[in-house]
């Protein structure tokens, strides 16, 4: 961990005379050791993981994650830099719009993996067409997960989220269930992440003069879907890369695609 005397934790791996790499995780409020080392991107870079209020080591709970952006800026500024590439991972790909909007030019590259897409492209959801063919009774039964109600209890949410889990992986073998199983969640943290949010927030979003994007999609992510990423990519102008057989976490699925197009975002920023 470091400790640069934030209200909020930050550990880093890689090579620290690497460019920076700032890594924004999902959940929401997911504790990011689920990130594991990123298919060892640390390699060409120095990675620097922000871990938002409401996980463990931060404690406390998200501002949401609109307002959430001034902890980026916080973290930039604690390092000493004026601006710096961020990867974010599922619901942090909102976190890291929100920084790349309100605060111009503190964000050279953004790399949007799976995100939550039709929020902000307004496309209805492909699930279905993509479930059609996994007749897994794990993928069955998560399938039947995500139709259902929000848990209203902390253990009735994590029970839940471990249900829905199957959803995210394009095979569900031990590396899957074992990747399934890390990183703490809580409904406390992920409810607080969707607080006080605009609601012109996405058409603010698209209006803004965003820096240049890659979005990587999973081709077998139910929990994204395949079409309304792709309409995503359109709508903020971002370039495209969907992973074959790749879910919701390609550094576990397709570590050497995943890591060679963060290798080739990264020399192009």
């Amino acid at each position: 961990m470091l400790d640069l005397r934030l209200p909020f934790a930050v550990s880093a791996f890689g090579s620290p005379d690497a460019p920076p790499l700032v890594v924004l995780p999902g959940g929401p409020c997911r504790d990011p050791e689920y990130l594991e080392d990123l298919a060892g991107i640390g390699e060409s870079a120095h990675v620097i993981v922000l871990h938002p209020r409401g996980t463990t080591r931060s404690g406390g709970l998200s501002r949401g994650w609109w307002t959430d952006a001034d902890d980026v800026v916080a973290l930039l500024d604690a390092l000493n830099l004026p601006f710096a590439p961020v990867l974010a991972h599922s619901a942090g790909t909102r976190l890291a719009l929100a920084t790349a909007t309100r605060y111009p030019g503190r964000i050279t590259s953004l790399a949007l993996i799976t995100p939550p897409a039709t929020w902000l492209s307004g496309s209805a959801s492909d699930l279905a067409a993509i479930g059609a063919s996994r007749a897994e009774p794990e993928v069955v039964t998560a399938l039947a997960a995500l139709g259902e109600d929000a848990a209203t209890t902390d253990a009735g949410f994590i029970e839940q989220f471990q249900r829905q889990a199957p959803a995210g992986y394009a095979k569900w073998t031990e590396r899957e269930r074992g990747h399934a199983r890390v990183g703490r969640v809580s409904l406390a943290a992920a409810s607080a992440w969707f607080h006080d949010i605009p609601g012109d927030a996405a058409e603010r979003i698209l209006a803004a003069s965003l820096p240049p994007t890659t979005v990587i999609a999973g081709d077998a992510d139910l929990l994204t879907g395949v079409q309304p990423v792709a309409d995503y990519a359109v709508a903020l102008g971002a370039g495209l890369i969907v992973l074959a057989a790749c879910g919701h976490y390609p550094w576990v699925e397709q570590p050497e695609a995943f890591r060679e197009a963060i290798i080739a975002w990264l020399s192009r920023g």
